[in-house]
């Protein structure tokens, strides 16, 4: 009877909302998977049914994490998840890190015993939100603004970034934490001296690290710049070196024109070619949609995702303690970041980082961990105040 009650409870105060959205994202995200995949033949049967697998699973997963009293969980174990989240980036270096030979990027674990592999930074990424909450959270008693509380929210930060960037080589996902104590941050009170002193150190670092970074990661950023500004010196590079997928990317949004070229129709969506569209049904997922339902695919993807992102904002105004209102935010901070830098991927406005679309990209362990972080904005939802006590403005 206990389940039932559960269920009950869940229909009763979970988000519904925000999980008919995300199953919307989702199934839309298989039909282009499935599109995707199709050139494949039989190899790439097996991509739908995963991909369908880990929604569900995923699903499942919404519903236990709705229950999940986040805040007293986090205050509870907050040293074992900092602990699991060094633990599971490190094992990149064990023999179980595997890598893309197209990036150099060291960013997956194979287990044997698994059919999909496992980004750890994705996994990292869902603790990583709930104790950059918490620190906000306890510092605030300090004063959120001191040099001290600024040094221990920064040392957090860049300690995840630079494991990840410096186990992995992943340099997008660094950029993702970075872009979520940015977001967290500012919305738990940092004054905006801070932010200016931050942007003028990050340059400093740049400037002085650049000539000492691996030439395909100063060509990534290069070849956008020159693509930008047009420059006819470098016109092989932007189209057939280092920018030729993104070149291929935005060949593809181009031919789409209003409506597409039809569903799984597109020329370079269902080429075999090896010049055709790379990582179409990963980090290129927007561009099939572009080519084969043209921009008004386009639109309807970027509606849905941002009707995701603003119901976490929308839980976060009414949630019950500053704690939940930062941990809905910081999920709401990193779809936004995502979908941000993959669409800017596709348009060949932001180097090639590998970062997938949240919900449209094929990715087992990527979608169960979105729909964890979903669950917990559900959770807070769950717990939120009433409206008479939020009109009374009784939440500081």
């Amino acid at each position: 009877m206990w389940l039932t009650d559960w269920v009950k409870e869940f229909f009763r105060k979970a988000d519904l909302v925000l999980l008919a959205l995300i199953l919307a994202a989702s199934l839309f995200g298989v039909a282009l998977i499935y599109s995707a995949t199709r050139f494949m033949g039989v190899s790439g049967a097996r991509f739908v049914p995963i991909q369908l697998a880990a929604i569900a699973l995923g699903v499942v997963v919404y519903f236990v994490m709705s229950f999940v009293d986040v805040e007293l969980f986090t205050e509870k174990s907050w040293k074992w998840m900092f602990g699991f989240n060094v633990f599971i980036i490190l094992l990149l270096l064990t023999p179980f890190g595997v890598g893309a030979e197209t990036t150099g990027n060291n960013s997956w674990l194979a287990f044997p015993f698994l059919p999909v592999n496992i980004q750890p930074a994705e996994v990292a990424k869902v603790f990583f939100v709930l104790l950059l909450a918490y620190q906000c959270r306890q510092l605030q008693d300090w004063g959120i603004s001191r040099f001290t509380s600024v040094v221990q929210l920064a040392g957090h930060t860049l300690f995840m970034a630079g494991l990840i960037a410096v186990v992995s080589g992943d340099f997008g996902m660094s950029l993702v934490y970075l872009g979520l104590f940015v977001i967290m941050a500012w919305t738990a009170g940092v004054k905006k001296r801070w932010f200016l002193l931050g942007l003028i150190a990050m340059a400093a670092a740049v400037f002085l690290a650049w000539p000492h970074l691996p030439s395909y990661i100063q060509e990534r950023f290069t070849v956008v710049i020159d693509h930008i500004t047009g420059n006819p010196e470098t016109l092989y590079q932007q189209t057939q070196g280092r920018g030729w997928q993104q070149s291929r990317s935005i060949l593809a949004i181009g031919s789409g024109g209003l409506f597409g070229q039809g569903y799984l129709q597109g020329t370079q969506t269902q080429s075999a070619s090896e010049e055709a569209l790379p990582a179409r049904y990963t980090d290129e997922i927007f561009a099939v949609c572009g080519e084969e339902l043209g921009m008004a695919g386009c639109l309807a993807v970027i509606l849905l995702l941002s009707a995701i992102i603003l119901r976490c904002i929308w839980v976060a105004r009414r949630a019950n303690s500053p704690m939940s209102a930062y941990i809905a935010m910081g999920y709401a901070a990193m779809l936004l970041l995502q979908t941000c830098i993959n669409i800017g991927m596709c348009l060949y406005i932001f180097p090639v980082v590998g970062l997938t679309l949240p919900f449209f990209s094929y990715g087992g362990s990527s979608i169960i961990t979105l729909y964890a972080c979903m669950g917990l904005v559900s959770g807070v939802k769950t717990r939120s105040l009433p409206s008479w006590l939020r009109d009374r403005g009784q939440l500081s």
